[in-house]
């Protein structure tokens, strides 16, 4: 494989995910996922976690260093002509209700100030534009819907308590 030489400029995704990867180490950010239609891409840091493999990488001659454990890892998702595997049935003594994920990596807060009552808490309504809490992540603090509309059952997070993507915060029951 030959490499790309350094007069080369590098591609504009590259430079993004170099920008990306600055942003996560200022900020101690350790898992970010983005995604665009199909294509996503999902970066973490971490100590002891090995780096994966780039999928369909153009310059695959990147990786010909050894790698260094505290850089972030970088996982790409390409989207596949194969339809994907169905899911495994959820375990009967799940509690019923929908569940209200976190859409992104911050911290949970259930107000939006200190001095203010939360925005739910069980045995609240909701509807689907209500707003649920608040995730703040590189300080910018963003509203999060329900998405649903229904009864809180159990808040699953506490206030103050950082969130991953997909990680579970409330349990509703639909209506």
């Amino acid at each position: 494989m030959s490499e790309k030489p350094s007069n080369e400029p590098e591609s504009e995704n590259v430079r993004a995910i170099r920008q990306l990867v600055r942003l996560m180490k200022k900020y101690d950010v350790t898992a970010m996922d983005i995604g665009e239609g199909a294509n996503k891409i999902r970066l973490r840091r971490g100590h002891g976690v090995a780096p994966a493999p780039p999928v369909n990488w153009p310059e695959a001659g990147w990786m010909a260093q050894p790698p260094n454990w505290n850089q972030p890892t970088i996982e790409t998702r390409v989207p596949s002509s194969q339809p994907a595997a169905p899911a495994a049935p959820a375990a009967p003594t799940a509690p019923a209700g929908i569940v209200i994920e976190s859409p992104m990596v911050g911290t949970f807060y259930a107000s939006s100030s200190p001095d203010s009552p939360p925005f739910v808490s069980v045995g609240t309504q909701i509807r689907a534009d209500s707003t649920v809490c608040v995730i703040e992540a590189m300080k910018v603090f963003t509203d999060i819907p329900a998405g649903v509309t229904g009864t809180i059952t159990e808040v699953l997070v506490k206030n103050g308590q950082p969130v991953e993507y997909g990680q579970p915060m409330f349990r509703v029951n639909p209506s």
